[in-house]
């Protein structure tokens, strides 16, 4: 790897004995010029197809600044092509020539799962998949951020700053794109060291099962009665408030993706609950209250207050229940209330998994998700075909790759066995 340092800059103790860390703080070959055009894009993706091995990629978003998850820059570096800014906002409908040098690589991503949707919106996705942050977690690191995976693995220090930043903003400063670059200067490298530190382990089939399943796996579903989500939520008393946090709370939406503006910037959570427990009749009355009087929201005061009127002109049967229904087991913390035998085979899997988890050096939710093990212990009974192939069926079902069923299979019935057979004996 060629050496990345800055004249201005000395090495700093690592927290290894006679280890340096070198602060790494532009990139070697310089900040390459944004590219905003389709003659811009050809060339890029002409440069890339000459380059060699996998692709370190990165995107940056407007996370808290707009509603949607697009991405505002894009970063690429191959070996021998040197790295890429791509501005996909000009460039969207130009992005065919990247798409046919790039696609068919293997990416490397820090956190793929962060970026691969937006990048697909303008058709980009990897043939194969190299995702560090996860190698990270399955190599047993304690800490998987970009900047102290890079420090620990190739002991440079990635000095963060700009990730939260609004990525819509144009023009975007010379020191975003420093950082942007250097997001993936050393990815290749990155890749190449975590690789290695799999094999080691034994766990590079582990990681290829686990880098497959996020390349495929695309956007996350949206979660229902996301309004209930609404900060201080739990302090209104009756449905019929419930019911008006709700009506707001989808008005924000709307205008939110009406304007691509992150909704706690259309109207602050605070506001909602206040209106709800005020309940404001006229528009009068809701400009009184704070943040419904400023400039910005005055202009959308009718949207507000129609709202308002929709939850107030609701039955009484279709209002909302104070609790979300369950769509799966309740909350672990009232199992030993409703069911102690759950609460008894929850609470054997989770140390078993525990324990698992300590002699591989993998984190238990990387083992196998907490929600597939709650569902298994609530809903389970003694199969006719043995415990294994029962949980083997579940875990599958649920989309626990091959590997864990592998590691967890085992542990989990032989702890919902010994939870029985402790039942058992109490009852005698």
């Amino acid at each position: 790897m060629s050496e990345v340092t800055d004249d201005a800059s000395s090495p700093v103790p690592a927290e290894e004995p006679g280890r340096q860390v070198v602060p790494l703080l532009a990139p070697r070959d310089g900040v390459p010029d944004v590219v905003t055009t389709a003659e811009g894009v050809a060339k890029a993706a002409a440069a890339l197809s000459e380059g060699t091995g996998p692709l370190a990629v990165d995107a940056e978003r407007a996370s808290g600044f707009r509603y949607s998850a697009r991405a505002y820059l894009v970063q690429l570096r191959r070996e021998g092509a040197g790295t890429v800014l791509l501005d996909p906002i000009p460039t969207a409908a130009d992005l065919a020539p990247l798409a046919e040098v790039i696609n068919p690589l293997e990416w490397i991503l820090h956190s793929a799962d962060q970026d691969l949707p937006g990048l697909a919106e303008i058709g980009l996705a990897p043939a194969t998949l190299f995702d560090t942050e996860l190698a990270g977690r399955l190599a047993g690191f304690e800490r998987v951020g970009l900047a102290a995976i890079v420090e620990r693995t190739l002991g440079f220090e990635l000095r963060k700053g700009h990730g939260a930043a609004d990525w819509s903003k144009r023009p975007l400063p010379d020191t975003w794109l420093n950082y942007a670059a250097l997001d993936v200067e050393v990815l290749v490298e990155l890749r190449n060291a975590m690789a290695a530190e799999l094999g080691e382990q034994g766990k590079s089939d582990w990681a290829a099962q686990e880098f497959e399943h996020i390349r495929l796996a695309g956007p996350p579903r949206p979660k229902p009665d996301r309004w209930r989500r609404t900060s201080h939520i739990t302090s209104l008393k009756t449905q019929r408030q419930l019911a008006a946090v709700r009506s707001l709370w989808q008005a924000r939406e709307d205008l939110a993706r009406k304007r691509d503006v992150s909704p706690s910037r259309v109207l602050p959570d605070s506001a909602i609950i206040d209106a709800a427990t005020k309940d404001p009749r006229s528009i009068e009355a809701l400009r009184a209250l704070p943040v419904f009087g400023g400039p910005r929201q005055r202009r959308h005061s009718r949207i507000w207050l129609q709202a308002l009127e929709d939850a107030r002109a609701l039955p009484d049967s279709e209002l909302p229940p104070k609790t979300p229904p369950f769509t799966g087991p309740p909350p672990a913390s009232r199992w030993a209330r409703h069911d102690p035998d759950a609460a008894e085979r929850l609470t054997a899997a989770r140390a078993a998994l525990a324990a698992l988890g300590a002699e591989v050096s993998v984190p238990v939710e990387n083992l196998v998700t907490p929600e597939l093990v709650r569902r298994l212990c609530w809903d389970w009974s003694v199969p006719e075909d043995g415990a294994e192939a029962a949980i083997d069926r579940v875990l599958d079902a649920g989309g626990a790759r091959p590997w864990q069923r592998m590691l967890t299979v085992p542990r989990l019935a032989t702890a919902l066995r010994a939870a029985a057979e402790q039942k058992g004996a109490g009852d005698d």
